[in-house]
Protein backbone atom coordinates (compact mmCIF):
# COMPACT_ATOMS: atom_id res chain seq x y z
CA UNK A 1 0.00 0.00 0.00
CA UNK A 2 1.16 3.60 -0.57
CA UNK A 3 1.93 4.54 3.05
CA UNK A 4 3.88 1.35 3.88
CA UNK A 5 5.81 1.89 0.65
CA UNK A 6 6.80 5.35 1.91
CA UNK A 7 7.85 3.78 5.22
CA UNK A 8 9.96 1.18 3.41
CA UNK A 9 11.76 3.83 1.32
CA UNK A 10 12.39 5.94 4.42
CA UNK A 11 13.69 2.93 6.38
CA UNK A 12 16.09 1.94 3.59
CA UNK A 13 17.29 5.55 3.46
CA UNK A 14 18.09 5.39 7.18
CA UNK A 15 20.09 2.21 6.62
CA UNK A 16 22.15 3.91 3.90
CA UNK A 17 22.64 6.88 6.22
CA UNK A 18 23.92 4.66 9.02
CA UNK A 19 26.29 2.99 6.55
CA UNK A 20 27.48 6.49 5.54
CA UNK A 21 26.29 6.01 1.97
CA UNK A 22 25.07 9.59 1.92
CA UNK A 23 24.35 9.90 -1.79
CA UNK A 24 21.95 6.93 -1.82
CA UNK A 25 20.42 8.03 1.47
CA UNK A 26 19.77 11.52 0.10
CA UNK A 27 18.04 10.24 -3.03
CA UNK A 28 15.86 7.84 -1.06
CA UNK A 29 14.94 10.49 1.50
CA UNK A 30 13.93 12.89 -1.26
CA UNK A 31 12.11 10.16 -3.17
CA UNK A 32 10.14 9.05 -0.11
CA UNK A 33 9.06 12.61 0.75
CA UNK A 34 8.02 13.30 -2.85
CA UNK A 35 6.07 10.03 -2.90
CA UNK A 36 4.32 10.92 0.38
CA UNK A 37 3.46 14.36 -0.94
CA UNK A 38 1.75 13.07 -4.08
CA UNK A 39 -0.20 10.26 -2.40
CA UNK A 40 -1.53 12.73 0.17
CA UNK A 41 -2.02 15.79 -2.06
CA UNK A 42 -5.78 16.22 -2.34
CA UNK A 43 -6.15 17.68 -5.89
CA UNK A 44 -3.83 15.07 -7.41
CA UNK A 45 -5.42 12.06 -5.70
CA UNK A 46 -8.97 13.28 -6.28
CA UNK A 47 -8.32 13.78 -9.99
CA UNK A 48 -6.97 10.24 -10.40
CA UNK A 49 -9.77 8.69 -8.37
CA UNK A 50 -12.40 10.72 -10.23
CA UNK A 51 -11.15 9.45 -13.59
CA UNK A 52 -11.10 5.88 -12.32
CA UNK A 53 -14.53 5.97 -10.71
CA UNK A 54 -16.25 7.60 -13.66
CA UNK A 55 -15.28 5.00 -16.24
CA UNK A 56 -18.76 3.58 -15.67
CA UNK A 57 -21.71 6.03 -15.56
CA UNK A 58 -24.21 6.10 -12.74
CA UNK A 59 -27.56 4.38 -13.22
CA UNK A 60 -30.36 6.96 -13.20
CA UNK A 61 -33.32 4.95 -14.48
CA UNK A 62 -33.29 1.17 -14.00
CA UNK A 63 -34.76 -1.14 -16.60
CA UNK A 64 -38.31 -2.33 -15.95
CA UNK A 65 -37.12 -5.85 -16.83
CA UNK A 66 -34.87 -5.99 -13.77
CA UNK A 67 -35.52 -9.08 -11.66
CA UNK A 68 -32.72 -8.76 -9.11
CA UNK A 69 -30.56 -6.10 -7.50
CA UNK A 70 -27.30 -7.62 -6.28
CA UNK A 71 -25.54 -5.57 -3.58
CA UNK A 72 -21.93 -6.62 -3.13
CA UNK A 73 -20.71 -7.07 0.42
CA UNK A 74 -18.56 -4.63 2.33
CA UNK A 75 -17.91 -4.94 6.01
CA UNK A 76 -19.21 -4.39 9.52
CA UNK A 77 -18.34 -4.75 13.18
CA UNK A 78 -20.88 -6.34 15.50
CA UNK A 79 -21.72 -4.31 18.60
CA UNK A 80 -25.20 -4.76 20.04
CA UNK A 81 -24.88 -1.49 21.97
CA UNK A 82 -24.86 0.43 18.68
CA UNK A 83 -27.55 0.97 16.04
CA UNK A 84 -27.21 -1.00 12.81
CA UNK A 85 -26.18 2.14 10.95
CA UNK A 86 -23.12 2.40 13.21
CA UNK A 87 -22.20 -1.28 12.96
CA UNK A 88 -22.17 -1.44 9.15
CA UNK A 89 -19.34 0.23 7.23
CA UNK A 90 -20.25 3.56 5.59
CA UNK A 91 -19.55 2.22 2.09
CA UNK A 92 -21.93 -0.70 2.66
CA UNK A 93 -24.66 1.64 3.89
CA UNK A 94 -24.29 3.75 0.76
CA UNK A 95 -24.54 0.62 -1.41
CA UNK A 96 -27.70 -0.42 0.42
CA UNK A 97 -29.24 3.02 -0.02
CA UNK A 98 -28.48 3.01 -3.74
CA UNK A 99 -30.12 -0.41 -4.04
CA UNK A 100 -33.21 0.87 -2.22
CA UNK A 101 -33.37 3.93 -4.47
CA UNK A 102 -33.45 1.70 -7.52
CA UNK A 103 -35.82 -0.75 -5.83
CA UNK A 104 -38.44 1.91 -5.17
CA UNK A 105 -38.21 3.25 -8.73
CA UNK A 106 -39.45 -0.05 -10.13
CA UNK A 107 -43.15 -0.90 -9.94
CA UNK A 108 -42.46 -4.62 -10.23
CA UNK A 109 -40.20 -4.75 -7.20
CA UNK A 110 -37.09 -6.91 -7.84
CA UNK A 111 -35.43 -9.21 -5.33
CA UNK A 112 -32.66 -7.59 -3.30
CA UNK A 113 -29.61 -9.84 -2.88
CA UNK A 114 -27.14 -9.16 -0.07
CA UNK A 115 -23.91 -11.10 0.19
CA UNK A 116 -20.83 -11.45 2.31
CA UNK A 117 -19.53 -13.60 5.16
CA UNK A 118 -18.71 -12.31 8.61
CA UNK A 119 -14.94 -12.48 8.56
CA UNK A 120 -12.63 -14.29 10.92
CA UNK A 121 -13.65 -12.32 14.02
CA UNK A 122 -17.30 -11.58 13.24
CA UNK A 123 -20.03 -13.94 14.49
CA UNK A 124 -22.67 -12.59 12.09
CA UNK A 125 -22.44 -12.71 8.25
CA UNK A 126 -22.37 -9.34 6.55
CA UNK A 127 -25.29 -10.38 4.34
CA UNK A 128 -27.44 -10.85 7.44
CA UNK A 129 -26.51 -7.41 8.78
CA UNK A 130 -27.55 -5.83 5.50
CA UNK A 131 -30.78 -7.83 5.58
CA UNK A 132 -31.56 -6.52 9.06
CA UNK A 133 -30.98 -2.94 7.98
CA UNK A 134 -33.11 -3.40 4.87
CA UNK A 135 -35.93 -4.74 7.10
CA UNK A 136 -35.57 -1.72 9.36
CA UNK A 137 -35.98 0.49 6.29
CA UNK A 138 -39.21 -1.20 5.25
CA UNK A 139 -38.21 -3.96 2.82
CA UNK A 140 -40.37 -7.10 3.26
CA UNK A 141 -38.74 -10.49 3.79
CA UNK A 142 -40.05 -11.94 0.51
CA UNK A 143 -38.09 -9.31 -1.41
CA UNK A 144 -34.73 -10.21 0.17
CA UNK A 145 -32.33 -13.05 -0.57
CA UNK A 146 -29.01 -13.41 1.25
CA UNK A 147 -25.78 -15.16 0.31
CA UNK A 148 -23.85 -15.41 3.61
CA UNK A 149 -20.83 -17.42 2.40
CA UNK A 150 -18.94 -15.40 -0.29
CA UNK A 151 -15.58 -14.14 0.94
CA UNK A 152 -14.74 -11.94 -2.03
CA UNK A 153 -16.09 -10.65 -5.34
CA UNK A 154 -15.15 -13.81 -7.20
CA UNK A 155 -17.20 -15.90 -4.76
CA UNK A 156 -20.08 -13.45 -5.18
CA UNK A 157 -19.98 -13.85 -8.96
CA UNK A 158 -20.04 -17.64 -8.62
CA UNK A 159 -23.04 -17.45 -6.29
CA UNK A 160 -24.78 -15.03 -8.65
CA UNK A 161 -24.29 -17.43 -11.56
CA UNK A 162 -25.95 -20.22 -9.60
CA UNK A 163 -28.88 -18.19 -8.25
CA UNK A 164 -29.57 -15.51 -10.88
CA UNK A 165 -28.43 -17.47 -13.94
CA UNK A 166 -29.47 -15.47 -17.04
CA UNK A 167 -32.09 -13.19 -15.45
CA UNK A 168 -31.57 -9.43 -15.89
CA UNK A 169 -30.11 -7.84 -12.78
CA UNK A 170 -28.44 -4.71 -11.45
CA UNK A 171 -25.06 -4.83 -9.73
CA UNK A 172 -24.49 -2.31 -6.94
CA UNK A 173 -21.06 -1.61 -5.50
CA UNK A 174 -18.72 1.29 -4.83
CA UNK A 175 -17.65 3.23 -7.92
CA UNK A 176 -13.97 2.48 -7.28
CA UNK A 177 -14.70 -1.24 -7.09
CA UNK A 178 -17.10 -1.44 -10.05
CA UNK A 179 -14.54 -1.85 -12.89
CA UNK A 180 -12.92 -4.81 -11.14
CA UNK A 181 -16.27 -6.31 -10.15
CA UNK A 182 -17.56 -6.16 -13.73
CA UNK A 183 -14.44 -7.89 -15.05
CA UNK A 184 -15.03 -10.75 -12.62
CA UNK A 185 -18.76 -11.04 -13.40
CA UNK A 186 -18.08 -10.94 -17.15
CA UNK A 187 -15.56 -13.75 -16.69
CA UNK A 188 -18.43 -15.90 -15.41
CA UNK A 189 -20.68 -14.89 -18.34
CA UNK A 190 -22.77 -12.54 -16.21
CA UNK A 191 -23.63 -9.15 -17.71
CA UNK A 192 -25.38 -7.02 -15.09
CA UNK A 193 -26.41 -3.40 -15.42
CA UNK A 194 -23.84 -1.55 -13.28
CA UNK A 195 -24.99 0.89 -10.63
CA UNK A 196 -21.84 2.43 -9.15
CA UNK A 197 -22.23 4.48 -5.99
CA UNK A 198 -20.19 5.94 -3.12
CA UNK A 199 -18.10 8.14 -5.44
CA UNK A 200 -15.24 9.66 -3.45
CA UNK A 201 -13.15 11.44 -6.09
CA UNK A 202 -14.05 14.96 -7.18
CA UNK A 203 -12.59 17.60 -9.46
CA UNK A 204 -14.85 20.55 -8.72
CA UNK A 205 -13.65 23.04 -6.10
CA UNK A 206 -10.24 21.41 -5.56
CA UNK A 207 -8.38 22.34 -2.38
CA UNK A 208 -5.02 23.25 -3.87
CA UNK A 209 -3.40 23.87 -0.48
CA UNK A 210 -4.52 20.58 1.06
CA UNK A 211 -1.18 18.82 1.39
CA UNK A 212 -0.34 15.73 3.46
CA UNK A 213 -4.06 15.04 3.85
CA UNK A 214 -5.18 11.88 5.64
CA UNK A 215 -8.37 11.86 3.52
CA UNK A 216 -6.31 11.98 0.33
CA UNK A 217 -4.07 9.22 1.66
CA UNK A 218 -7.14 7.04 2.28
CA UNK A 219 -8.36 7.64 -1.27
CA UNK A 220 -4.91 6.88 -2.71
CA UNK A 221 -4.87 3.62 -0.77
CA UNK A 222 -8.33 2.74 -2.08
CA UNK A 223 -7.28 3.41 -5.68
CA UNK A 224 -4.00 1.51 -5.27
CA UNK A 225 -5.90 -1.44 -3.79
CA UNK A 226 -8.25 -1.64 -6.78
CA UNK A 227 -5.44 -1.36 -9.33
CA UNK A 228 -3.45 -4.12 -7.59
CA UNK A 229 -6.62 -6.19 -7.44
CA UNK A 230 -7.09 -5.97 -11.20
CA UNK A 231 -3.44 -6.90 -11.77
CA UNK A 232 -3.92 -9.93 -9.50
CA UNK A 233 -7.03 -10.91 -11.47
CA UNK A 234 -5.05 -10.86 -14.70
CA UNK A 235 -2.37 -13.06 -13.14
CA UNK A 236 -5.05 -15.53 -12.00
CA UNK A 237 -6.73 -15.46 -15.40
CA UNK A 238 -10.04 -14.12 -14.04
Amino acid sequence: MPLPLFGLLFFVALIFLIKEQYRRAKYLFIGSIVWLFFISYSPFVNSLLYLYENQIPSLKNPSKQTEYIYVLGGGHHTDTHLPLTSQINPSSIVRLNEALRLFYQLKQKPILIFSGYGGYAEPIPHALMQERLAHALGIPQEKIHIEPTPKDTQDEAIQAKQFIQDAPFILVTSASHMPRALEIFHHYKLYPTPAPTNHLGYIEHPHYFECFSSKALYKATLLWHEILGRVWQKLKGV
